[in-house]
């Protein structure tokens, strides 16, 4: 137990230094960091443009002392742009590699529905298998190796929206709201007092975490009891998903696995060792809302997928 109070303080010592930067959010954050304590737990972030999007996840790249790249997603990006390629040196008469950005801890994958499905794809492999294959060499990526990417929701002209079974390789989709009026507020307080999202070096955000803390949380979040009440729990929530009348696609296995896992790491870093209920709950939207296809009239009577988890969740008996 002693393991999770520790998690827990440096996890709170991350958030701190995230405040020095970032207003409120702290939903978003706390699913960031659940999906950074998990082997698998890349990151779909959508949310209109001008939220700190970012920014936050600079930030959070600065306190864990991770290295960060970001890419501009564009229809003219080919794979080769991201994995890298081998290019001829004539000096020495032989072909050096020259890594793509993926060959990082961070990658912000900046608006991936605005790049062809060729390209969708080469990150998506890389983010499940963890390596790299440049003619036929295989490159293993040091961990940790964390993607997140960004669409915006509001766009859809130019773009191709990723396939469903690509959106279930992502852990969850985190929305990005709008602050609130106080947290707004805040901001602006701060770009009056200097503040510039381009120099958060200037910010004062301490390295609290390192990359091989990162691995160590994670393999103590291992030993997180779950008691067969919870994952009888699980099973009930998503089968209410492949059953409920809204939906012509409901969540996979996958999905189970990953609401258990992202459960066990948010037990972790609220201090306690074992997982509760409403770990399951609090983590059920952002987990399964990208896994499920509403029907054509659900759509027209205006329900959204985070509704349907809702009337589910309400539906499944809680363990007690």
């Amino acid at each position: 137990m002693q393991d999770m109070y520790d998690i827990k303080d440096r996890i709170v010592q991350v958030r701190q230094e995230l405040a020095k930067v970032v207003a409120g959010q702290e939903e978003v954050i706390e699913e960031l960091i659940v999906g950074l304590l998990m082997n698998t737990g890349h990151i779909l972030l959508e949310g209109v443009p001008g939220t700190g999007k970012t920014l936050l996840v600079k930030t959070l790249a600065q306190a864990v002392d991770c290295e960060f790249k970001r890419v501009q997603f564009t229809p003219d990006l080919m794979p080769s742009d991201i994995i890298g390629t081998n290019v001829y040196n004539f000096s020495s008469g032989s072909f050096t590699l020259k890594k793509g950005p993926v060959f990082t801890s961070f990658l912000l994958a900046d608006e991936i529905n605005r790049t062809p499905p060729k390209t969708q794809a080469a990150l998506l492999e890389v983010m499940e298998e963890k390596q790299v294959t440049i003619d036929g060499i295989g490159y293993r990526l040091e961990e940790p190796f964390f993607v997140i990417a960004t669409q915006n929701p509001i766009e859809h002209e130019g773009t191709y929206p990723l396939p469903e079974a690509q959106l279930d390789r992502f852990l969850m989709k985190i929305i990005v709201d709008y602050p609130s009026r106080e947290e707004e507020k805040s901001v602006l307080r701060n770009y009056h007092s200097g503040f510039r999202a381009d120099r958060i070096n200037e910010a004062g955000v301490n390295k609290v975490l390192t990359p091989a803390d990162i691995l160590i949380i994670r393999e103590k979040v291992q030993a997180v009891v779950v008691e067969d009440a919870i994952f009888d729990y699980i099973l009930a929530v998503v089968e209410g998903t492949r059953k409920n009348y809204n939906l012509m696609v409901g969540a996979s296995p996958r999905a189970s696995i990953n609401l258990l896992l992202a459960g066990k790491v948010l037990a972790a870093i609220t201090g306690r060792g074992y997982v509760v209920p409403d770990d399951i709950k609090r983590l059920a939207a952002p987990v399964l809302r990208h896994r499920l296809a509403l029907k054509p009239e659900a759509e027209i009577e205006g329900l959204t997928a985070d509704d349907v988890i809702r009337l589910i969740l309400d539906s499944v008996e809680v363990p007690r």
